[in-house]
């Protein structure tokens, strides 16, 4: 930097404060210094810019990974619900005809043992029948025993 810029960092030789702004600068020199700080800040803005776009991009493409894994679960857990729900309703429907065809028969079963209890009724009265029928036939057995054996 030479004198000149010692001059401003230091400022003067009796240490007396000269702002830096104060001090004589030559035009051109001033213009190529602020286009090469203005170019130097522009390129750094850019790279900035790109540092931030190329981020952006990736969290997008990271973001859309992740929305693409959660969508593709979410079809699987809905699809094995689905499936489960079908075969859950299958079951259930089985169960149900096979309930109703064990309530017919335990009903046809009822219907068979109170028709049964309704003719078993009248067998008392044919069981008297039958006891003296019994009698009679074993006492006529006696008779023609007694008959046929007579000495």
């Amino acid at each position: 930097m030479g004198d000149r810029g010692e001059k401003q960092l230091l400022g003067s030789k009796d240490h007396s404060e000269t702002p830096i702004s104060e001090s004589p600068v030559d035009p051109s020199e001033d213009r190529s210094v602020n286009e090469s700080v203005a170019s130097f800040n522009q390129g750094e803005i850019f790279r900035a810019i790109q540092v931030v776009q190329r981020d952006s991009s990736a969290i997008a493409e990271s973001f859309n990974s992740l929305f693409a894994s959660l969508r593709l679960a979410l079809s699987e857990v809905t699809g094995s619900s689905v499936d489960h729900m079908q075969c859950f309703n299958d079951a259930a429907g089985r169960l149900q005809e096979s309930v109703l065809d064990a309530a017919n028969k335990g009903n046809r079963y009822i219907n068979s043992c109170l028709r049964l209890k309704e003719e078993m009724k009248g067998i008392d009265g044919l069981a008297s029948q039958l006891k003296i029928l019994r009698r009679n036939v074993d006492a006529l057995d006696s008779a023609v025993n007694k008959i046929l054996h007579v000495p």
